[in-house]
């Protein structure tokens, strides 16, 4: 079936290039993880602090084993959420 989410990060001043340095380090673990179908993080290129992630999971349970894993805890919750103005997620299930 699938989840996906869509997620935007929005950095605080002067933190734009150490998000940057987080998700580039973020995005291969995630990837490697068995129920991720699809991991990919973009920057605006009107807006250097904002990042658009789009994550596509096995499902609901590989989702929720992803938020569990050292690397999510470490990178995104440890170093990204507090360098961060705004964090969206929006969860989305298929058609």
């Amino acid at each position: 079936m699938g989840y996906v989410l869509a997620v935007t990060w929005v950095a605080k001043p002067g933190e734009e290039a150490r998000i940057e340095q987080i998700l580039r380090t973020l995005t291969p673990l995630a990837r490697a993880e068995p129920g991720c179908v699809q991991f990919e993080a973009h920057r605006a290129e009107d807006a250097p602090g904002r990042f658009f992630l789009f994550e596509k999971y096995r499902d609901e349970a590989a989702f929720a084993a992803h938020c569990e894993t050292p690397h999510f805890k470490e990178h995104v919750l440890g170093a990204a959420v507090p360098r961060l103005d705004k964090r969206e997620r929006l969860f989305y299930r298929p058609l």
